[in-house]
């Protein structure tokens, strides 16, 4: 892979998926320059396995416990924060996600619900009812996609909210 500029990435819920086989661990850790984790709370009472087994620095793990954590919030959109090392430089991003990408996505059963309801109301493929969901969440005022999707949920119609210049 490295012939052609190719990648390889792992993705785990779990950092005993890497440590727990030795030729596993030593593969991914020594041709891995990019590591990136999310919060890491959860692990907070055994992370020095995983420090020592990702290499990180004290500065590293203090960037890494701030995730998600930080009064960073207001008046912004809703993000989700990471922590990202390429070499020996690491930092924390914020990562925002249109909401078409989230309703592209989302494994939330009530949200999956609403949009197979604009997709049937609507008589439209996937991509055009996830449009005309996003038009109607964004038009709504509502900002967390579970409470827009329990308010189309319990109306049991597509909304077809319009902008004050369309009324």
């Amino acid at each position: 892979a490295r012939k052609f500029w190719a990648s390889v990435g792992v993705v785990t819920q779990e950092i005993q998926d890497i440590v727990g086989s030795p030729i596993v661990k030593e593969a991914i850790i020594n041709n891995s320059d990019v590591v990136m984790l999310l919060d890491q709370s959860k692990f907070r009472e055994r992370f020095d396995e995983i420090k020592a087994t990702l290499g990180l620095t004290d500065v590293d793990c203090k960037k890494i416990f701030t995730i998600n954590r930080l009064e960073n919030k207001e008046g912004r959109s809703f993000f989700r924060e990471v922590f990202i090392r390429r070499g020996s430089v690491g930092a924390v991003f914020g990562v925002e996600e249109p909401r078409e990408c989230y309703m592209t996505y989302t494994t939330e059963r009530a949200e999956k619900e609403a949009l197979k309801l604009y997709k049937r109301e609507l008589k439209c493929d996937h991509q055009h009812a996830i449009e005309a969901y996003c038009r109607d969440w964004n038009l709504s005022g509502i900002t967390k996609s579970l409470a827009f999707a329990q308010k189309v949920n319990q109306t049991q119609h597509v909304l077809n909210l319009k902008t004050k210049t369309e009324m």
